[in-house]
């Protein structure tokens, strides 16, 4: 009886476990898991050290610090295109995260888009942004066989460009 009463609470500690896991925000998860693994990393060492298996630990500390001096002329050649890339990696992350978002809060529709779909120049006139709406409109209503979706941006590139 008692085992059937542990169980039902390791059930309920798990479900409230999992439902608090599934709300945490990612950074937040990120912090736990990097916490996470360096404790029990610590802890493995901690052990070996405690219990004398180290030395396996030292022995491929060894091999690989060898590998790597073996490798480092390699590295040394082709260290400008790896600086090359990285500098050309970096620069595009930061243009894309600097870039201004043109976007409106009218179904996410930026400025030239809307010129886009009407098939128009940046800078059209009213009268010009009326009629190529009426002509793509006469092509593409919905009850001429048209579809809505499109019928829809059409429809929001007018109201977005005469802003209204």
């Amino acid at each position: 009886m008692i085992r059937l009463y542990l169980m039902l609470i390791l059930i309920i500690i798990a479900f409230f476990g999992v439902r608090a896991f599934l709300k945490t925000s990612p950074a937040v998860l990120a912090r736990y898991t990097t916490f996470l693994f360096l404790s029990v990393t610590g802890l493995i060492v901690l052990y070996l050290t405690v219990t004398g298996r180290l030395n396996w630990l030292f022995a491929l500390t060894g091999v690989a610090i060898a590998f790597i001096l073996r490798l480092m002329p390699t590295l040394l050649r082709y260290a400008p295109y790896f600086h090359r890339l990285w500098s050309q990696f970096n620069s595009a992350k930061q243009s894309a995260s600097q870039r201004p978002s043109k976007r409106t809060s009218k179904g996410n529709m930026s400025i030239e888009e809307a010129y886009e779909v009407l098939d128009l120049k940046i800078g059209a006139s009213e009268a010009e942004i009326i009629a190529a709406h009426r002509k793509l409109m006469q092509k593409i209503h919905p009850d001429r066989g048209g579809s809505n979706y499109l019928a829809a941006k059409i429809n929001l590139a007018k109201k977005l460009l005469l802003k209204k």
